[in-house]
């Protein structure tokens, strides 16, 4: 059989209260659409998601990465979305749509992209990742201590299939330059990078040669769209999304979620503008409301059938990460008492694109020569 392709790309066309969450309306209107793309036999499957204020389409298709075809129908589906919040009054209504007409690709328009080609195992589990109230350098962490990371991912010491290690594809995403390196071999320089992660980010990530699978097929993929680039300003956060595939040969999917245990700090909190924790959440916490937030991730669990979606699991819909969240919780009360102050707002250079400049223009006659 052909190669399937994973396909997820979110946008926030709209949300109720707020940017607290989507309107059951818009979930209707994209699931519809993407009904209607599955009977024509577009897509093999979807599924349609929300994680706090955006709008998640989840697609199976035989097309490949950056198909035409694909992203005019999230991008057609986004639309559809968008007037009806804006029918509705939503909050920020058609807000990630920063196009006015499709050009043949949603990279660069607003939307966010991970999207995977590869060939589809004898049993392929499949987990895509979703957040809200952040940046993509928010996965530069788990990403490393799943692949990388033999604390986290017992399988790196103890499978011999995954002993030679991972490639990881790290975008530069102020140069748009990228560069490939070699875990555990370059884990140092790895880190020396993507510890910059609001600059330096994690795209893909893949086998190395002579493992069980196929060099030139991502096991691990990052939405890094930078909307403030786009727009030329602060627009709302980026709120990525991402794919992972386990198990044999890979980090077992319990390895996978182990890295979302530690609840650590990440930008983009109210107004894009705050550090906070990121919480694992389930499906059913997944609206942001505390100060707009905390910043939090979902997870949903799949296999793959000849690109059929076998699922959703919700992964985080678990007791075993309560003590995550209430880490997170605590975290999040300690970050909130510095109010203003850094370093719970975010540096001067990464307020850049925030709605900052405008006061300090406001302010600029004022000051004097000391």
């Amino acid at each position: 059989m052909s190669k399937i392709t994973v396909s997820l790309i979110k946008a926030d066309v709209g949300s109720v209260a707020g940017h607290t969450t989507v309107a059951d309306e818009l979930i209707k209107i994209a699931e519809n659409n993407l009904s209607e793309a599955k009977e024509s036999g577009l897509i093999i499957d979807f599924r349609v998601f929300k994680a706090g204020d955006d709008l998640e389409l989840l697609m199976t298709h035989t097309k490949g990465v950056d198909n035409e075809e694909i992203h005019r129908l999230a991008w057609e589906t986004f639309e559809k979305a968008a007037e009806k919040a804006k029918e509705l009054k939503l909050y920020g209504a058609g807000q990630d749509l920063l196009a006015d007409a499709f050009s043949g690709n949603v990279r660069g328009m607003g939307p966010g992209v991970a999207e995977m080609e590869f060939t589809e195992r004898k049993a392929e589990p499949l987990i895509a990742f979703m957040m809200d109230k952040t940046e993509p350098g928010a996965f530069n962490l788990p990403i490393f201590r799943i692949f990388a990371d033999p604390f986290n991912t017992a399988g790196l010491v103890i499978d011999p299939s995954m002993h030679q290690g991972f490639v990881f594809e790290i975008w530069d995403i102020m140069e748009h330059k990228r560069v490939f390196m070699k875990a555990p071999e370059e884990m140092y320089d790895i880190l020396a990078l993507i510890g910059a992660k609001s600059r330096f980010v994690i795209k893909r990530v893949y086998p190395k040669p002579g493992g069980k699978l196929p060099e030139d097929e991502p096991v691990a993929v990052v939405s890094t769209e930078k909307l403030y680039q786009v727009a030329g300003e602060y627009v709302g956060k980026d709120d990525p999304v991402a794919l992972v595939r386990a198990q044999s040969g890979l980090p077992a999917v319990g390895e996978v979620l182990e890295a979302f245990a530690f609840p650590h700090l990440v930008s983009g909190w109210m107004r894009g503008s705050h550090n906070g924790p990121l919480m694992p959440v389930s499906f059913k916490y997944a609206k942001c409301t505390r100060f707009d937030g905390p910043p939090r991730v979902v997870a949903a669990g799949f296999q793959l059938s000849n690109g059929k979606l076998i699922g959703p699991v919700d992964l985080f819909d678990d007791p075993a990460f309560d003590y995550t969240r209430q880490k997170a919780m605590e975290i999040a009360e300690y970050m909130r008492r510095h109010g203003p102050f850094e370093p719970h707002r975010l540096p001067r250079e990464e307020m850049e694109y925030t709605t900052l400049p405008k006061v300090m223009e406001k302010l600029k006659e004022r000051f004097e020569e000391i």
